[in-house]
């Protein structure tokens, strides 16, 4: 990372120099466009809205954008295995490739950020139709993931150039926005990963949590959550800590290969009901001990929501100084366990559930041990 001025800005403090919008979406590449666009839409309650393939003139792969609220997601595979999107996913398995950030000058955030050291993946370039013109840029992030800069004010089309409308029918399950974006590293490398998004994008560190904050007596991992775009993009980065047994990190870096991103966090305005249709469309969801429901009461306090929906569906809460948070998170949502997601609901909590911490490792040892993991 080159040496430049915003280094002698306190960690703690915020460069926004790149005028981060928020996320513009959130691009997993996949085995099965198809299988993965009928996983988001029918589990999920994502909306079809693009198509771009063979019926577009796109040779090379096929690919479905869906939305639900403000968060955009797109899957994509290869036709064939020549291809990088087969190659990655021949090493991750279904992972996310691109999260890209929405900003109004691509040149100056790709200038700026490679001149503080980002790699370039590309540089400024402009795609164009009949519904204007799209201007992207990217950089290369831990493992292989890549944030494309992405400025939408000259274009109105579906998606990007290539891609068409599509019109679907959905069922909505209420998630509305990208609360946040983990990314898994090795162990020695969170601090280069939280000085790149300081010192090279301008973020700040927002929390610190060691070992004795997530953690059992047999695993544990630290993670520092970087905060850009005024608040409005979180990037928790973690790594394995020391302990008895292997952690989730580990395991995930294990199957991953590589760096990447652990999980996704979508906020939902009424997670109860959220949850609810999301188990009873299948979706799997990560189950701590019932005891943790006979003293949350007591932990936490008066809240609106009552105890007993969230010990039936299985919601953790958790209460700071500003409020409190509802959380739940998933099973791998692919064959690896890798990736997962997380629905959250937020009460005037800007925090990310540490007290739910030990209560949520406990059951992810289960089900590490379940898969002959630990």
């Amino acid at each position: 990372m080159a040496e430049q001025a915003l280094d002698a800005r306190p960690i703690t403090e915020e460069g926004d120099f790149l005028r981060l919008k928020g996320i513009d979406h959130i691009h997993f590449w996949v085995g099965n466009a198809k299988h993965a666009l009928y996983y988001w839409w029918k589990a999920f309650g994502f909306k079809p809205v693009a198509y771009s393939g063979l019926e577009t003139g796109n040779r090379a792969f096929a690919s479905y954008v869906l939305e639900s609220g403000k968060i955009r997601f797109v899957v994509s595979a290869a036709y064939g295995p020549s291809h990088e999107m087969a190659a990655h996913h021949l090493l991750h398995g279904d992972g996310v490739k691109v999260v890209a950030l929405a900003v109004d000058d691509v040149e100056a955030a790709y200038r700026e950020t490679t001149a503080r050291g980002a790699q370039g993946a590309w540089g400024p370039r402009e795609e164009g139709d009949d519904h204007g013109v799209l201007r992207t840029a990217a950089i290369r992030t831990y493992g292989e993931v890549l944030h494309v800069f992405v400025d939408r004010g000259d274009y109105n089309g579906a998606f990007a150039p290539g891609y068409r409308p599509l019109e679907s029918p959905v069922e909505t399950a209420g998630l509305a926005a990208v609360d946040h974006v983990v990314g898994n590293v090795q162990l020695g490398k969170m601090n280069h990963w939280v000085r790149f998004y300081h010192e090279v994008m301008g973020f700040r560190q927002l929390i610190h949590f060691n070992d004795q904050d997530i953690g059992t007596e047999y695993s544990a991992l630290m993670s520092k959550v970087m905060e850009g775009g005024a608040g409005r993009i979180k990037f928790p980065i973690n790594e394995p800590a020391e302990g008895k047994r292997k952690s989730q990190i580990e395991e995930f870096l294990d199957y991953y290969l590589t760096p990447g991103v652990q999980h996704i966090a979508m906020a939902s305005g009424d997670i109860l009901a959220t949850v609810q249709t999301l188990r009873q469309r299948g979706v799997e969801f990560l189950r701590v001990p019932d005891a943790y429901y006979d003293i949350a009461p007591g932990r936490v306090g008066e809240i609106e929501q009552p105890f007993e929906e969230l010990r039936r569906l299985g919601i953790l809460v958790d209460r700071d100084d500003e409020g409190y948070l509802l959380q739940i998170f998933s099973r791998p949502i692919q064959d690896r366990p890798t990736s997962f997601i997380e629905v959250i609901e937020r009460h005037g909590s800007r925090g990310f559930g540490k007290g739910n911490f030990k209560a949520l490792f406990e059951a992810l040892e289960a089900e590490q041990e379940r898969r002959g993991n630990l």
